[in-house]
């Protein structure tokens, strides 16, 4: 069973920041993707960022690049997502995800197999 738990969401006002934590649970994987999505209301889920199983590939969406910053400190500890400068349009219920056996960074929902249960990050003008 794998198991994600994301939290730290909150409202803040444009040009604040928020720092979101995912804390996974599973064992035996040594490769793995873990993934930052978002999907604000009536739109389709968008890919955040990834970060690879050794962190030596993180990627980006280019409309978070320079403000977003995705971390981790080993293979089993919280991966975070940074996010400074936040927008308006960064409104959204945020999921991390993880693809196990993976070594690239893939960016689509549906290569991600197991799901957090989202966290509401609301940015008021």
């Amino acid at each position: 069973q794998v198991q994600l738990v994301e939290s730290g969401g909150g409202s803040v006002q444009a040009g604040d920041s928020l720092r979101l934590s995912c804390v996974p649970s599973f064992r035996n994987f040594v490769f793995y993707a873990m993934a930052w999505f978002r999907q604000a209301p009536g739109k389709e889920r968008e890919f955040v960022g990834a970060i690879s199983w050794d962190t030596g590939t993180i990627i980006y969406t280019d409309s978070v690049q320079g403000r977003f910053t995705i971390s981790r400190d080993n293979a089993k500890n919280p991966t975070y997502l940074q996010m400074n400068s936040l927008k308006p349009e960064d409104t959204a219920v945020y999921y991390c995800a993880i693809r196990p056996g993976e070594t690239t960074t893939p960016a689509r929902p549906d290569d991600y197999e197991y799901w957090g249960q989202g966290t509401q990050v609301t940015v008021s003008s």
